[in-house]
């Protein structure tokens, strides 16, 4: 596989504590020479990165992010205004504890919601699966089927770890046709990118692949 169809499926991704205004345009400016799918950065820099790239690349945002236990009605307005500032893609945060106490209902009815105030715009339903039982993959991966969502992604990379190949070969075995898969978090080379796609991802949250083919350079 090579190099530029594996940086097609990347979210380059920026979405550290200290993240500047200088350092998220740097990310879009890369994400456009590179022809990532998207750039994924905080929220509060939606509006002005939607105008600096005026289209010329996807913006893309995390709700929740990275514990996921705000509660449903601020998620939901977390989404709306993030869609009202220009972001083409939604990446959510579930309530872990919500799912530790098989809460399955208001997951999927938080996720619907959700969906709902993306008005159209593609939704990724972060699981954290560092800190979940395979039984409880699963389970999300049924959920996320049943939501109308249209991502399920590993890892906020926040966590204890991020994506492996063992739960996105679980994920592609266990979602539905209507769900992609997104891994995030711990892909460090090209062949952790092309092992994570032949295994059923369709997107890879990252932005070491970027800083690979810059240090070619």
């Amino acid at each position: 596989m090579d190099t530029k169809t594996i940086l097609s499926k990347v979210d380059h991704t920026l979405l550290k504590q200290q993240a500047t205004w200088e350092e998220i345009q740097k990310i879009i400016d890369e994400g456009m020479e590179y022809e990532t799918a998207s750039v994924c950065i905080p929220a509060s820099y939606v509006a002005r990165a939607a105008a600096y790239a005026n289209g010329r690349i996807r913006i893309c945002t995390v709700i929740g992010f990275p514990n996921g236990y705000s509660t449903t009605a601020t998620k939901v307005f977390e989404t709306e205004d993030a869609v009202n500032n220009g972001a083409d893609e939604i990446d959510m945060v579930i309530n872990i504890g919500d799912l530790k106490d098989k809460r399955y209902d208001v997951i999927l009815d938080e996720i619907k919601q959700i969906k709902a105030a993306c008005h159209g715009k593609l939704l990724k339903v972060i699981i954290e699966t560092c800190l979940l039982t395979d039984e409880e993959k699963i389970k999300m991966c049924e959920i996320v089927t049943a939501s109308g969502a249209d991502f399920i992604k590993t890892s906020t990379g926040f966590s204890t770890g991020g994506a492996t190949r063992e739960d996105i070969a679980l994920f592609a075995a266990h979602v539905g046709k209507n769900v992609k898969i997104k891994a995030a978090g711990g892909i460090k080379s090209f062949e952790d990118a092309e092992d994570m796609v032949k295994l059923g991802a369709s997107r890879l949250g990252t932005s070491r692949l970027v800083k690979i083919m810059q240090e070619e350079k």
